[in-house]
């Protein structure tokens, strides 16, 4: 595996066994001592041991990661001010280049999905509480921004001071687009226009107020998701109607972290739908429920220690055999095996990764 672009052409990641795939890895370029770019490394598929590989620079602050359905393409964000978005092209023979950026029209974006058509970038400006569309042309490359919408309204929540947006995904059966909203407290759904690339509002979630909904992530029936809740310290299951796009949360439900709270971040599903991990950055724990009721229903099993410091991110392998976590604070990936029964076992000691807030498994 290697990398392309204008500072590192020709450089090569070290060859590996053919039980190996790429694992890229988000961070901030702006911290001290942080990251120069998007990692690269590769993952044994079998033990979960990570090699390193070179640098793609040219993006800053590529703090979140993600891949085009055809595998041809990766797109990061630029966490600043002048918020942007990059997409980066993965060759057959897997090297990288970097094909240029777009602005989002807003600040601070941390977040950013592919629409299942594969035309449409989305991505979610936390700091201006904005959401965003650019067109993907057939080479993996940006287009202008066809859209541009703020959260504003309802007001913020108590101490948020105005609109956060934390995620933006498409739902599984592809006809809304789900906008998380921090700041207010809401998880808003839009139509995605596949011709124009606009969205357009069909309805609203509300969450506790205060509760600060931050990821969710869809159960593979397409039916319920499982949203994390940083400031109230809480998950909660919230069913979906396909036909109408309306989000109904449910109860928050405990992250098994005890009292006050662990900031919990990011939820993930196993393919077969049968688990569900949190990462609880406080508490530098994964919290493991059972799914039950064909995705209506999360069981509380155990929390385990995440062995880093401040879990920002999680993903599984794309078998859901292995399970990654980014640790922005200790700059580490750990690794997990992940059990028939959802167990989780540590795979070998922690990966340095500087100030590592995103791991993308590639297939």
């Amino acid at each position: 595996m290697c990398i392309r672009d204008s500072a590192h052409a020709g450089a090569r990641a070290p060859a590996g066994p053919r039980a190996t795939r790429p694992l890229l890895l988000g961070t901030y370029t702006s911290e001290g001592g942080g990251g120069t770019g998007i990692g690269t490394a590769a993952y044994d598929t079998g033990t979960g041991a990570i090699t390193p590989g070179p640098v793609i620079t040219g993006v800053e602050n590529p703090s979140y990661l993600a891949p085009h359905p055809s595998g041809a393409t990766v797109y990061a964000v630029s966490e600043q001010g002048a918020g942007a978005v990059t997409a980066v092209a993965i060759g057959p023979d897997g090297t990288y280049e970097v094909l240029g950026s777009r602005p989002t029209g807003g600040s601070g974006p941390t977040h950013l999905s592919v629409h299942p058509s594969g035309r449409w970038l989305l991505s979610a400006n936390y700091t201006s509480g904005s959401v965003a569309v650019h067109p993907i042309a057939e080479d993996g490359s940006l287009g202008e921004r066809t859209d541009l919408v703020t959260h504003s309204s309802p007001p913020p929540g108590p101490g948020q001071g105005g609109p956060h947006a934390h995620q933006i995904v498409t739902s599984p059966d592809g006809g809304h687009v789900l906008a998380v909203d921090l700041g207010t407290d809401t998880v808003y759904t839009y139509r995605l226009d596949a011709s124009a690339g606009t969205l357009t509002e069909v309805s609203r979630a509300a969450l506790a107020p205060g509760s600060g909904p931050r990821h969710l992530a869809f159960h593979p029936g397409g039916r319920f998701a499982y949203l994390a809740c940083e400031l109230d310290n809480t998950m909660v299951v919230c069913a979906y109607d396909p036909a109408t796009g309306a989000f109904t949360p449910g109860p928050g439900q405990s992250t098994g972290t005890g009292s006050g709270t662990s900031y919990p971040a990011q939820p993930v599903v196993t393919g077969d739908g049968a688990y569900v991990y949190l990462a609880n950055r406080g508490h530098n724990s994964l919290t493991r429920y059972a799914v039950e009721g064909g995705g209506a229903v999360l069981r509380l099993l155990d929390t385990v220690p995440v062995g880093g410091d401040w879990p920002r991110q999680l993903a599984l392998s794309p078998d859901s055999s292995l399970l990654f976590a980014a640790n922005q604070r200790s700059s580490t990936v750990t690794v997990f095996g992940v059990g028939p029964d959802g167990s989780l076992t540590g795979a070998g000691a922690p990966f340095p990764a500087p100030v590592a807030v995103c791991v993308l498994p590639l297939p």
